[in-house]
């Protein structure tokens, strides 16, 4: 059953009038068994004084593009109800007219535009309106025998209307349904939702829980858990092997769908999800369509089923039925496309949005994580309705002109535009290791404010955490990822990799960045310390970059990979013969991979640091008193010697680093590969010759 959130000494506090609808918007959108992510609307009308100080009528309705759970006040626009209220004598009006009228009747132009359904909201007399969209009442609004259903619930409570796409019709219809019935507490709208109202807020949110759970507990008394979606035709796949095979697929699908724009990739298996998967009847619910107009946008009109039988535990078969699927996803959604495009229509990726696999669970693209999610959470609320409507009937839904009318529907496009540009890494994920560090965590902020979603691999675990911490605060829930590597480690760095495969689905960017350095003359140089810089700084590298070699090369849609080598890498430095050597391997190595990944469109090159003492615990550990006794001066003046010595008279700081690693990392750099940069303040020994 649906929750009462209400709070009365919560309430008690609000100030009358803006306050309580933002408070009953955010109790109704924090259940998406309620009310959709980005979906449902509601209004208050109140009196207000204009401009010249006259009481005027005002309703306040949720603006266009804005999320009822979080929404605030400045999300709602005010409008003047005595321009809107004659409408309601028209008999018709088109979108385009309705929101150019709209724009003329709110009472401050900051406000954003308002709500595509304002007019349900403004010709029904009452002060407080809610419209969501509840599983147990779309349950009921999708299924074949809806309006039957609804009459043993509600008996004469209620006012049906037909499909109709929102707007100035079905407003109307609403409107004049609710007139000609004295009896009526709510409105169903079919293969849509729900509207109820109230003379309070707390009436009106109450209202809409009651009727809620009215349809929950009829629905809940006829289900059948073994017969649900026709019952269990597949065993879910024990967790660890789910983990290890989406770890193997996710590469696989992120490229399959981003052969037009690079997408983010998840996987989900819940409990819910793994009923509908393993079901007999999923291979057919799953097409018949969108459980909600609001959903399409996000999820496209229906999944990609993938027909494979999980018990032979062959993924590889399932990799080569994904890449089947994938692309003949997009050959129909592309028919589906041409057969419905109107003047002026842009198709969007047409890869799928949800993709279903037995025994294995869900998964979900979009170009941000928040938005891959956005797509899972909707596909969660349609497993519900479907759940709901195959207990009470057969299964409804839109049909293919009306699911692409919504889909491409300019006033819900509209919604999408009001979301942020696209970044220089927006879509992209990178992997940086040595994250935690001076250098490694510059880059990996430097990154994350271009868009990039962000893995902070270290051995320092706690702080990769604190890194990745920072960036989510900065950036929202999800954007970085913390993973602990020992880069020496084989079964570590796989690990990592495949952490990696499970948040985002891949990698685009990896940044070969861990490090440390020993100082010793030559002939003191120890066998222990030449393995540990060898170990590090040429097994690490080397283990570093064929995983994402092995992964980039999976996807099949490129990537870039950024050493970051020395100075030393090209100058013989003094007493750190190990360090030097090392450091020279890991740029041959960075052009060995260029030299083979250029077919695949993976790019590898190298930044040459030197003396980047800021926030590096290489230069606060013995490395520092060791390379300012082999210069003769004392550990404090290595930073001013250092300046000294560069043509330039200049420091070297983790922002110039990352702010190299970016640009090779970047579109500009999209035809440079194999190169070397050096980033050093002007080190003539060190001049690339």
């Amino acid at each position: 059953m649906v929750q009462n959130r209400w709070d009365d000494n919560k309430a008690a506090q609000l100030s009358k009038g803006l306050e309580e609808l933002v408070y009953r918007s955010n109790l109704i959108g924090s259940d998406r068994s309620v009310c959709n992510w980005g979906g449902g609307n509601t209004s208050m009308k109140t009196i207000e004084k204009d401009f010249r100080g006259r009481e005027i009528e005002v309703m306040w309705v949720k603006g266009s593009g804005s999320d009822l759970a979080t929404m605030k006040a400045q999300h709602f626009t005010g409008l003047r109800l005595e321009d809107i209220r004659p409408l309601i004598e028209r008999e018709e009006m088109s979108d385009e007219e309705m929101v150019e009228y709209l724009s003329h009747c709110m009472i401050d132009r900051k406000h954003p535009r308002p709500s595509i359904e304002t007019l349900l909201h403004a010709f029904l007399p009452f002060k407080h309106v809610d419209h969501t969209h509840p599983d147990a009442i779309i349950s009921i609004c999708c299924t074949d025998n809806g309006k039957q259903i609804a009459e043993e619930i509600y008996g004469n409570r209620f006012v049906w209307v037909p499909y109709v796409r929102p707007g100035f019709t079905l407003s109307k219809m609403i409107a004049e349904g609710v007139k000609n019935n004295p009896n009526a507490e709510l409105v169903l709208m079919e293969k849509h939702g729900l509207v109820t109202w109230g003379e309070t807020a707390k009436e009106c949110y109450d209202k809409t829980i009651s009727i809620i759970n009215e349809a929950e507990q009829y629905i809940r008394a006829r289900i059948d858990e073994t017969r649900v979606f026709g019952g269990q035709k597949y065993a879910a796949l024990p967790p660890e092997e789910r983990k290890a095979a989406f770890a193997e697929v996710l590469p696989v699908i992120r490229g399959a769908v981003s052969d037009q724009k690079r997408m983010i990739v998840t996987y989900d298996d819940a409990d819910d999800v793994l009923q509908f998967v393993n079901s007999h009847d999923a291979p057919s619910l799953s097409q018949v369509g969108a459980a909600c107009p609001d959903h399409l946008v996000h999820t496209k009109r229906v999944p990609l089923y993938v027909d494979w039988d999980p018990q032979s535990g062959d993924v590889s078969q399932l990799i080569e039925k994904v890449k089947e699927g994938i692309a003949r996803f997009k050959e129909e959604y592309k028919a589906y496309f041409e057969r419905n495009k109107q003047e002026g229509d842009q198709m969007f990726e047409p890869a799928p949005r949800v993709i279903l696999i037995p025994g294995l669970g869900m998964v979900n693209t979009g170009k941000s994580l928040a938005m891959a999610n956005v797509s899972g959470a909707l596909y969660h609320r349609a497993i519900a309705v479907m759940k709901g409507a195959t207990t009470l009937g057969n299964f409804v839904s839109l049909n293919e002109e009306e699911s692409y009318q919504v889909e491409y529907w300019p006033l819900e496009l509209y919604k999408l535009t009001l979301a942020p540009p696209e970044a220089e890494f927006s879509r992209k994920v990178a992997l940086v290791t040595g994250g935690a560090g001076g250098i490694g965590s510059e880059t990996c902020r430097r990154l994350a404010a271009e868009g990039a979603h962000v893995v902070v691999a270290d051995l320092n675990i706690e702080g990769a955490e604190k890194v990745a911490a920072e960036i989510n605060e900065a950036y929202g829930e999800g954007r970085a990822l913390a993973v602990r590597m020992d880069v020496t480690n084989e079964e570590d760095v796989k690990r990592a990799f495949a952490e990696t495969a499970l948040a985002y689905g891949g990698v685009d960017i990896v940044v070969n960045n861990a490090g440390l350095a020993t100082s010793s003359p030559f002939d003191e140089t120890t066998l222990q310390e030449w393995n540990l810089n060898i170990n590090v700084l040429g097994t690490g590298y080397f283990l570093v970059a064929r995983e994402a070699f092995r992964q980039m090369k999976q996807q099949g849609i490129g990537g870039s990979m950024v050493f970051v080598g020395s100075k030393n890498s090209i100058y013989a430095g003094k007493n750190a013969a190990a360090y030097s050597a090392a450091k020279a391997l890991e740029t041959h190595l960075a052009r060995c991979i260029a030299a083979e990944g250029g077919q695949y469109g993976i790019r590898v090159n190298s930044v040459l640091p030197d003396a980047v003492l800021q926030g590096s615990a290489i230069w606060n550990s013995a490395w520092r008193e060791e390379r300012a006794k082999a210069y003769g001066i004392e550990p404090d003046e290595l930073e001013e010697y250092y300046r000294k010595r560069t043509t330039l008279l200049v420091n070297v700081y983790p922002k110039d680093i990352a702010e190299a690693i970016a640009f090779f990392a970047s579109s500009k750099a999209e035809k440079t590969t194999g190169c070397m940069l050096t980033v050093d303040g002007g080190v003539p020994a060190a001049f690339p010759r």
